[in-house]
């Protein structure tokens, strides 16, 4: 069973994929309007999103955009739209699938389950511990030492990515690929964070403690001794 968000203004639509995935015992959440799923996609975060690209108040490709930067969550995207073209561009925006409506309750079923299986092979450990240090993805918090750090959403991320690849060197690029969700960018962008977040830690980049800046390469999240 999974928690599943219907993201569909089409009421009877909504209602019919609803009663399909509760049918198989899912439980579903549903939101008629792209900035209500959003809301839901923060404060409750669901194991996968069925989402409509004809909503009222924002484009469904935006949405998706919108979306993956604040969340990995499987997405399914239902579409009207066949064309080629814009399904590869809606799988490279994020989307993990897509599903080109009307399609059947089975077909919906089979796609649900294969993306749950995927983040679910590929997910990190719900709690990552490095050092004194750990960060709880599902409830997105992080401690020092038993003590809560408050960190904004974009330094949870970025602190999360680095303990899912503790004692490895990863590079702007990469962080600005998978904790901003962007093909290029600013690299003062990252150093602002990774200032940010080192004060929270209580060190600074002339006498680290975890986060080590690796000269012309990246930065790394060391494990003290």
């Amino acid at each position: 069973m999974a928690t599943v968000l219907v993201v569909e203004d089409d009421e009877y639509v909504r209602s019919a994929i609803i009663q399909e995935l509760s049918r198989r015992q899912h439980a579903v959440r549903s939101a008629g309007r792209a900035l209500d799923a959003l809301r839901e996609i923060t404060q409750n975060p669901p194991d996968a999103v069925v989402l409509d690209l004809g909503l009222p108040d924002l484009d469904g490709a935006e949405a998706l955009k919108m979306v993956r930067s604040v969340s990995s969550v499987p997405i399914i995207v239902a579409t009207a739209r066949d064309n080629e073209a814009e399904i590869v561009r809606l799988l490279q925006a994020g989307a993990d699938d897509y599903l080109v409506k009307p399609f059947s309750g089975d077909h919906l079923n089979a796609r649900l389950d294969a993306v749950l299986r995927r983040a679910r092979s590929a997910a990190p450990p719900p709690v990552l511990c490095v050092g004194a240090l750990s960060v709880d993805v599902n409830r997105r918090e992080a401690r020092l030492d038993g003590a809560p750090l408050t960190l904004t959403r974009r330094e949870f991320d970025l602190l999360a990515y680095l303990a899912t690849r503790a004692d490895r060197v990863v590079s702007r690029k990469e962080l600005l690929t998978e904790v901003w969700q962007q093909s290029y960018g600013d690299d003062q962008t990252i150093d602002v964070h990774l200032s940010w977040l080192r004060r929270k830690l209580g060190e600074s980049a002339s006498s680290p403690r975890y986060l080590h800046t690796v000269r012309g390469v990246g930065v790394m999240l060391i494990t003290p001794p």
